[in-house]
């Protein structure tokens, strides 16, 4: 049996850019959903629990900023906004508010499609690992199977990328992971030169697990080569 049609919600208030972005989504194989503003957008999520969510940034009334800020209270659904403008501070703001990245048009159906292809791999598990908790020490624990960290007792969800970021980290405890191969594994290759998204996604997590994020005591940074998680095993006598 084939498997079900992966379901991309486009959320535009220009007719003709969904009927592009539709067109092209049909023709990859996904099951295409169509929004004209916010309100409609939030609906569709609560309605059909769509893979992924395209969504323009400015849209009369509701934009996709505070879009996405409703979006994320109902959904954990894959999100790529889509914009005319390409200001550092609009991308910033969205990732913030739980979007997956970032495309600026006018932009190719090629270019698109490789974004989606990339972002919805994020949400894919990664091998069952053999241990389903991992302890690192008496205040952090980590969750593989819910794709939780347990910080003094209490679970913290982490965002699909959050994750893939954290468990990469963990799996190779004690080494310095290069930039470029977290690039390449948490995002896929076509984001290797994309240093300060990985620097974001790093500031991320260390809200999340460090108890000084500005100190950290987990996710360390080795300049000019990448980053290096705490070797846990070492204190614990795992060699």
């Amino acid at each position: 049996m084939s498997s079900p049609k992966q379901t991309i919600l486009v959320v535009d208030d220009e007719p003709r850019m969904v009927r592009f972005i539709k067109m092209n989504l049909d023709l990859e194989g996904y099951l295409t959903l169509e929004a004209n503003n916010g309100l409609q957008a939030l609906e569709k999520v609560r309605d059909h629990n769509p893979d992924l969510v395209l969504l323009d940034v400015e849209m009369p009334g509701l934009d996709g900023f505070e879009t996405l800020r409703r979006l994320r209270e109902m959904s954990d659904a894959a999100v790529i906004m889509l914009t005319v403008r390409g200001d550092e501070e609009d991308r910033i703001k969205g990732l913030d508010l739980g979007a997956d990245d970032y495309v600026t048009k006018p932009f190719s159906p090629r270019e698109l499609s490789s974004r989606i292809r990339a972002v919805l791999r994020r949400f894919e598990t990664p091998g069952r690992p053999e241990e389903q908790i991992i302890k690192i020490d008496d205040r952090l624990q980590v969750d593989l199977q819910r794709r939780d960290v347990i910080v003094n007792g209490e679970r913290i969800s982490l965002r699909p990328t959050e994750y893939r970021l954290l468990y990469h980290l963990i799996q190779n405890a004690g080494w310095v992971v290069p930039h470029e191969t977290l690039l390449t594994k948490v995002w896929g290759h076509e984001y290797i030169n994309d240093n300060h998204l990985l620097r974001l996604y790093i500031t991320y997590l260390r809200k999340k697990i460090e108890e000084e994020p500005s100190n950290p005591h987990y996710i360390f940074t080795e300049r000019g080569l990448g980053y290096r998680f705490l070797d846990y095993k070492k204190y614990q006598g795992g060699g």
